[in-house]
């Protein structure tokens, strides 16, 4: 009898690890392309321009990659019940457009002002499941006609070509200052530990539902790798990246929120009833029905996450370039579609997590890194983005194939 947490009916690491490799060859692959998309990205990458994987543009690549990690992040949520929403980039357009007038023209505070950009967020999510959920107007229609209509509304607001600066201090820094260095292992250390609560609560509750948990020794093996690569990951960050006199060190502050954002999404999903009935919905809305869950509500739900996350990526756009613009969050979607299937998530609906879609982004956002070093015309980045996606699908296709046919 195992005298860890949980039941003494665990199965040794062997067995788990020969059930891992099972599931990937029935099929389930989760984010595991995408990682070893990763690898050889940045080895390729690394092998054919030497400034890739200096200080500076590690830090700049994940600065870079954060816009379209939230928005990619907040497409997974209508993504797995099986929907899209082509208009989450306009959409954080337009909050970000009502918020610079109320901010510079009107001189809200800007914390009402970007509150009143998050009730835009939420209004567009509602109209947008309403007529999905409620009147059956596919999520393909409904999207596209506010993804063009939006567009138009926001030149109404700023003019065109309008541009304002952003004067919000509080958020420029999020993606141009950093924490000192103490701030990046203090991230580190809340991040594992509360990575460590959630493993010991699930273990006690499955033990006390009579469920078998897993080896614990996987969970020291998971918060083992996690501390090593967080702690290289800030080890490098706070060294010295700059040839200036003031020098330049820390982890970027959008880093921090991104994660934290990323964490409670995946609580959400994971550990929560939400989280079940959108999964249940995504894999077979018939089915989810009949065992009494509100299949609309769901919808409805989804979108309306999907679209107030967007308002974020919104915020973090607006912080990197400095300004709003009347052109902000057109040509974002489509990558940010993209980022969610290149992580491995299905765009048949009820697989996929939070953590695939962050992947995916760092994928497509070290194509764009990498190919720019290169110096190679801006075509060739869209031609190689263009062949990852189509690649993805095809394996989440053959995938999902693979998964019916073992059943």
């Amino acid at each position: 009898m195992s005298t860890n947490i949980g039941s003494g009916h665990e199965g040794n690491v062997k067995d788990q690890i020969n059930g891992y490799f099972s599931r990937v060859k029935g099929g389930e692959m989760g984010a595991l392309p995408s990682v070893i998309s990763l690898i050889v990205l940045t080895a390729l990458f690394a092998g054919l321009n030497p400034y890739f994987l200096t200080k500076l543009n590690f830090a700049n690549l994940f600065v870079q990659s954060a816009t379209l990690m939230m928005l990619s992040m907040a497409l997974v949520f209508v993504i797995l019940i099986a929907e899209i929403d082509l208009s989450a980039g306009v959409t954080s357009g337009l909050s970000m457009a009502l918020f610079i007038i109320l901010t510079n023209k009107a001189h809200w505070d800007w914390r009402v002002s970007i509150l009143m950009g998050f009730v835009v967020g939420i209004a567009v999510g509602y109209f947008i499941g309403f007529f999905v959920a409620k009147v059956g107007v596919p999520s393909f229609v409904v999207t596209l006609g506010l993804f063009l209509g939006f567009q138009g509304l926001q030149l109404a607001l700023l003019g065109d070509g309008g541009l304002y600066r952003l004067e919000v201090p509080e958020l420029n820094a999020i993606m141009n200052n950093n924490m000192p260095a103490i701030g990046g292992w203090l991230m580190i250390g809340i991040f594992l530990v509360l990575t460590a609560m959630l493993n010991m609560y699930d273990r006690r509750r499955r033990a006390k539902s009579g469920l078998a948990n897993r080896p614990i020794v996987l969970t020291f093996v998971k918060l083992g790798l996690m501390a090593v690569l967080g702690g290289a990951f800030v080890a490098v960050l706070n060294e010295n990246r700059s040839v200036s006199a003031n020098g330049l060190s820390g982890v970027p502050i959008v880093i921090p929120m991104a994660l934290t954002i990323l964490f409670i999404g995946t609580i959400v999903l994971d550990r929560t009833r939400f989280g079940r009935h959108l999964y249940a919905v995504g894999g077979n809305p018939e089915a989810a029905r009949r065992a009494g869950i509100k299949v609309a509500k769901i919808r409805i739900s989804a979108f309306v996450i999907c679209s107030a996350l967007s308002v974020v990526s919104g915020i973090f756009n607006a912080s990197r370039i400095g300004a709003v613009e009347a052109t902000a969050g057109k040509s974002i979607v489509l990558p940010g579609v993209a980022a969610a299937v290149v992580g491995g998530v299905s765009l048949f609906g009820g697989r996929g997590r939070l953590a695939h879609a962050a992947v995916g982004a760092v994928v497509i956002s070290i194509i764009d890194n990498g190919l720019g070093l290169l110096g190679l015309p801006s075509g060739i980045n869209f031609l190689v983005t263009g062949g990852v996606l189509i690649l993805a699908a095809t394996v989440d296709a053959v995938s999902r194939k693979r998964a019916g046919s073992a059943k």
